[in-house]
């Protein structure tokens, strides 16, 4: 069964761009030109995954990302903005979305990014299926991969699809100093170099669910002028 896409924009032209290019990729495409509409074809339809323009009317983008966040800890959203300040695509990551892209774009782009998307979705899908019951306890936080789950001291972490993955690559690797380039590239599956603030803003945002003290944290450490480097509590 192909996956279903929900396009979101009041530019109709952007929108038949955006669904032929990824209609031809075998996409079922499902659109909505307004913010209400998208709330209404997320709880309907429920999409794979919501290609999501932050200017909208009746309820903007930055809103309707929260309320899906709000109810779909999983669903992935791809945010597109025509803006350039910093501001409005930091803000829409902290609200939940994965991924972001300002226009004008390249169709192309935007369709290679959904299939990363969506592949790497799938992918923790099969592991979750193929690992069974596996566990990462690294002090007292307890990642339950096929759960989907995150616990601190017994209390519960609500993350974003891409900071789950994020968190689990991280762990992964403890104790190697990972680049921005490196997450970028395995996390988002970017075969080119990109913009790693996104990588930034989400180490950032899952500092702040993760760390008791996000300014001096235990597990994420930043490693200056390289990236960063999962660490586990002293021992001892």
């Amino acid at each position: 069964m192909s996956k279903k896409v929900l396009v979101v924009d009041d530019e109709p032209s952007i929108v038949k761009l955006v669904q032929f290019n990824l209609e031809k990729e075998g996409y079922q495409v499902l659109v909505a030109s307004d913010g209400e509409a998208a709330l209404s074809k997320v709880s309907e339809e429920q999409p794979d995954l919501i290609v999501l323009d932050l200017m909208l009317p009746k309820v903007d983008g930055l809103e309707v990302c929260k309320q899906v966040r709000a109810q779909n800890h999983h669903l992935p959203i791809l945010m597109l903005t025509a803006k350039t300040e910093e501001f409005d695509k930091v803000l829409g990551l902290e609200l939940g979305a994965d991924d972001y892209m300002t226009k004008p774009f390249s169709p192309r782009e935007l369709t290679a990014r959904v299939k990363a998307i969506l592949r790497r979705m799938e992918a923790m899908r099969q592991t979750d299926e193929n690992t069974p019951n596996q566990l990462l306890k690294i002090g007292d936080l307890i990642i339950d991969i096929e759960g989907y789950e995150v616990r601190h001291h017994q209390r519960t972490i609500d993350l974003t699809p891409k900071e789950f993955e994020l968190l689990i690559y991280l762990a992964n690797h403890r104790g190697k100093v990972l680049s921005r380039d490196q997450l970028l590239n395995a996390v988002w599956d970017y075969d080119y170099i990109g913009d790693t603030r996104i990588v930034d803003v989400h180490v950032s945002h899952l500092r702040e669910k993760v760390e008791e003290d996000s300014r001096n944290p235990l597990y994420i450490k930043t490693v200056r002028g390289i990236g960063y480097k999962f660490e586990g509590p002293k021992e001892g």
